[in-house]
């Protein structure tokens, strides 16, 4: 009898030793027995790494390739509430029946080799992708660049969005040495867009020893100005057409010329109206989302953390909390020393599993700086209960971990606590 989703789920977390095992061998054997390796996926491949921006940069690159009438297939991670939320084919979340109908042929073509849960699910998505053939697809790094999953196919552009301290663990605390990993998905003879304006001399180094057909770097090769009536205007690589103003998606704009530098070195020819289209109906999960008072974004590092200040000191509000979920490794002291401008109380949780960082431990934190702890809770829907019962804050803040969101998203969506 063939397993659920929710059961092929559960399979893939037992069938390696470790979470996490960067490298490309094993992958690879796999994805040469399933013939992933001896052609193309889609007509065109984007790949893009970085420490933050990578979800909103694969939105608005959908978005506008789906405006202009390209098939799409887009692969991101992690999910919030439904793993299915990996996989978009044309914008819609791909089906149970087509996951495990992938896993079922990977466990059959993987025989002895290991694989982890993200390697797994990067296979399924890259084999339903190669089945789909779409115009495009855009593939969205785990982590690193160099011995991620995703690596193993070769991009058409690659992006990099951003270069900062994160999973440190895995990739180390040289930043030089961060960037060079994640520098990894470019390729020889393939442009490279460098999608920050403080990127790290490493990435760009590493574009030229390849070298890279061009690399185009955000704020000397293109760029954004933002008009009075809060559009914005994209500065085009040397050459380009003038462009009239853009609706501002709610998602941030170096992201967005990075992805529209890259679909142009792909040769799409970007129409105005279609832009106008793409940047007005563009919703990300988690990334600045509203829900009545809550604002949730799945920030968890200093930098992700700074643009989310930067975000809400532009709105007036009597008094906002920040509910505070973070993962062990993550930085904590960073993330709430970024945040600390906007927040007037804080209320930590306790995320659940082994990586967590327990509420308490983020209470000390902020209590050493002569941060105001209103409560501790057990997980964000315990977290969020509390504020129904007991919080008159105008606005929340959710942040800290895509766990964090996660749970409270779920707890908001039943639609019970939003005014």
């Amino acid at each position: 009898m063939s397993r659920t989703l929710t059961q092929w789920l559960a399979h893939l977390e037992k069938l390696h030793p470790v979470a996490i095992d960067l490298g490309l061998d094993r992958i690879r054997i796999v994805a040469e027995h399933l013939g992933l390796l001896s052609g193309p996926i889609a007509r065109q491949v984007v790949t893009v790494a970085g420490t933050n921006g990578k979800g909103s940069t694969v939105a608005m690159l959908e978005a506008v390739a789906r405006a202009h009438g390209l098939r799409t297939a887009s692969y991101t991670s992690p999910h919030l509430l439904r793993y299915n939320e990996r996989l978009h084919l044309d914008g819609d979340e791909v089906s149970d029946e087509s996951l495990i109908d992938a896993f079922e042929r990977i466990e059959a073509a993987r025989g002895d080799t290991g694989l982890t849960y993200f390697e797994m699910g990067t296979l399924a998505a890259l084999v339903i992708i190669r089945d789909r053939a779409p115009d495009m697809a855009i593939l969205e790094v785990g982590l690193g660049g160099r011995l991620d999953a995703t690596n193993i196919i070769d991009a058409d552009v690659g992006i990099v969005t951003s270069v900062a301290l994160d999973h440190a663990d895995f990739l180390g605390t040289d930043i030089e040495n961060i960037g060079a990993e994640k520098a990894g998905i470019l390729r020889a003879g393939r442009p490279a867009i460098l999608g920050s304006r403080r990127m790290v001399s490493s990435v760009a180094a590493h574009a030229a020893a390849l070298p890279v057909s061009r690399c185009l770097v955000l704020g000397q090769d293109f760029d954004w100005q933002r008009e009075e009536d809060g559009r914005w205007r994209w500065q085009r690589p040397a050459g380009g057409a003038a462009l009239p103003s853009l609706p501002d998606p709610g998602l941030p704009l170096d992201n967005a010329v990075s992805a529209l530098t890259a679909l142009e070195t792909l040769n799409l020819p970007l129409e105005a109206e279609r832009l106008e289209q793409a940047f007005s109906g563009i919703r990300l999960a988690g990334r600045m989302q509203r829900i009545g008072r809550y604002c949730l974004d799945v920030a968890h590092n200093p930098h992700a953390a700074g643009y989310v200040a930067n975000q809400l000191v532009q709105k007036t509000v009597t008094r906002r909390v920040a509910l505070l979920g973070m993962l062990g490794d993550k930085d904590a002291e960073g993330v709430i020393d970024a945040l600390w401008p906007v927040v007037d109380d804080w209320l930590p949780v306790t995320l659940s599993g082994a990586r967590a960082r327990h509420g308490e431990t983020l209470a000390e934190i902020i209590q050493s700086r002569g941060g105001q702890v209103i409560a501790v809770a057990d997980g964000s829907v315990a977290g969020i209960d509390w504020l129904e019962q007991h919080s008159q804050h105008d606005d929340v803040l959710v942040c800290g971990s895509f766990f964090t969101v996660a749970e409270a998203l779920a707890r908001l969506e039943r639609g019970e606590g939003t005014a």
